[in-house]
């Protein structure tokens, strides 16, 4: 694409790094002055993945929507690492829990159409979302683990959960567009990030079928405070690293 396009030169000058690109995503998305419009949207800041109404996780698109939080492409980590817990268990029961958009359930759903995959969030706009990924009935409001039906106790095999880790001190660094077009409750983590996992540690335990494994995404400054908290609630545990998504994950099983 030429440098003098007036798009990629609006998108540049707004900050966009990878301007070229995100103009060629917008034409695919709109033309005329629907792209006009959505270019604005963009110099103002709003997420390209919500313009363009959809995300990708894992090879996987997922619909998104204004207000909720949009998927990241490290969370591709979680992905692998279920899915590669799961590669010798038949039909296995899936949650993702704080599930946003429901990528994450999706991308498993994807490659493993034999799961029983169900989602949760506390979040209404996120749950409405989620719902137009995953079958209505797998997805379920409420507060981490409480909103899930009683019968899934015991039985669930990958407990997939990318809780918000923020510090909250460090809101007010992200970036704008996450900062301004994010619900806080998606992103605050409380003081140290850690609130939400000390929450998960003391409650998945009993969610989880023998040899069922819980992934959880965290920060390279909290991995091992992540770890640490899955280990005391008697899980094993193990830290994994993805340099090229700039992920880190722990992945904690019920022996």
């Amino acid at each position: 694409m030429e440098a003098a396009d007036p798009v990629v030169a609006q998108l540049r000058a707004a900050g966009c790094v990878y301007a070229e690109d995100e103009a060629r995503l917008l034409r695919g998305a709109a033309d005329g002055e629907a792209l006009r419009a959505l270019v604005v949207r963009r110099v103002a800041g709003e997420p390209l993945e919500v313009l363009l109404g959809w995300a990708e996780v894992a090879g996987v698109r997922v619909r998104t929507a204004p207000g909720v939080f949009v998927p990241r492409r490290r969370s591709g980590l979680l992905v692998r690492l279920a899915l590669e817990a799961l590669a010798a268990t038949p039909a296995p029961v899936v949650v993702d829990l704080c599930c946003g958009t429901g990528a994450l359930g999706v991308a498993v759903a994807h490659h493993r159409p034999d799961a029983d995959v169900h989602a949760c969030d506390l979040d209404p706009a996120a749950v409405a979302c989620a719902q137009r990924n995953l079958p209505r009935d797998r997805v379920h409001r409420g507060d981490l683990l409480d909103a899930l039906p009683t019968d899934l106790r015991g039985r669930v095999d990958a407990l997939v959960v990318n809780t918000p880790y923020v510090p909250s001190p460090a809101l007010a660094t992200m970036p704008p567009e996450a900062r301004e077009h994010e619900p806080r409750l998606a992103l605050d983590g409380g003081p140290d990030g850690l609130d939400l996992h000390r929450r998960v540690a003391e409650g998945a335990p009993p969610w989880l079928a023998p040899g069922g494994v819980l992934v959880l995404e965290t920060s390279e400054s909290q991995a091992e405070g992540s770890a640490g908290l899955l280990a005391a609630a008697g899980l094993r545990t193990e830290l994994h690293r993805d340099e090229e998504l700039d992920a880190v994950a722990v992945l904690a099983r019920r022996t």
